[in-house]
């Protein structure tokens, strides 16, 4: 355990002593403001709109949750997609190409402590990135009534769908030395399974059953609406397992080349 907290804290300070991190915090933060603020302005004129033909007994049919949070979570998700491959492009494919990936393979350390420390530093990155955005449901909360509820089983989503998307890119940036290479393929990986589940109307009712449940977006939903399911849980860390035993076997292969 300790030799995977020390990788994870070498990965950190590695985000944090160069521009990457804080590029993409701010663009992270700021995109996510301006989608929260144009939220909010929208539904204030809904207020104004449903108060004034409507009477003020039309605005309980308002939801701050429905208009305001929902959407600005699946916006983050379009964030997400775009970030994670830019914060983990480099976790092996800058070892490798600074040759300091062989004295990390030589190392005393097993292939799968430097695979977890390294996933355990993207997920320590991936928790900054989202606590920072907890301005924006605290001014929901300061000024008006959102449910608790959903807004926590929301960000849970949130968390694990990034958290799938950083096992992603840690398998991608295991294949490659070159890091444009692993975020290409990695923002490939991850708009596959974002959109996987469009087509699902049209694909006939067994195959657009399949294409719903490899969808990160169909587990995310549920999530959004304040529904925790164990289908859900059980899909996301089927995954992050899944990715992290894939990067975890590419890299024993090249110990062994």
């Amino acid at each position: 355990m300790r030799n995977i907290i020390t990788i994870a804290g070498k990965e950190i300070r590695f985000l944090f002593v160069s521009p990457v991190a804080y590029v993409v915090l701010t663009g992270f933060l700021l995109l996510g403001g301006w989608f929260f603020f144009n939220l909010l302005y929208r539904f204030n004129y809904f207020v104004t709109i449903y108060a004034g033909f409507r009477g003020p007994q039309a605005l309980n049919s308002l939801n701050l949750n429905q208009h305001v949070i929902a959407p600005l979570l699946h916006n983050l998700t379009i964030l997400l997609v775009i970030m994670i491959p830019i914060i983990t492009m480099r976790t092996f494919a800058e070892e490798k190409k600074n040759g300091t990936y062989e004295l990390l393979l030589t190392s005393p350390i097993s292939v799968t402590q430097i695979v977890l420390g390294k996933y355990l530093g993207c997920l320590l990155f991936l928790f900054v990135m989202l606590l920072a955005t907890g301005v924006y449901p605290g001014i929901l909360l300061y000024f008006g009534r959102p449910e608790i509820g959903a807004l926590l089983s929301g960000y849970l989503g949130l968390f694990l769908l990034g958290a799938a998307f950083m096992s992603v890119g840690l398998f991608t940036s295991s294949l490659t030395e070159n890091q444009i290479v692993a975020a290409v393929t990695c923002f490939v990986i991850l708009l596959l399974l974002y959109v996987l589940s469009w087509p699902a109307q049209t694909a006939g009712v067994a195959i657009g059953k399949v294409l719903k449940y490899l969808s990160v977006v169909e587990h995310f939903n549920d999530m959004v609406k304040g529904l925790i399911d164990t289908r859900d849980l059980v899909y996301f860390l089927t995954l992050i397992v899944l990715c992290l035993f894939l990067a975890q076997r590419s890299v024993e292969s090249t110990r062994w080349r």
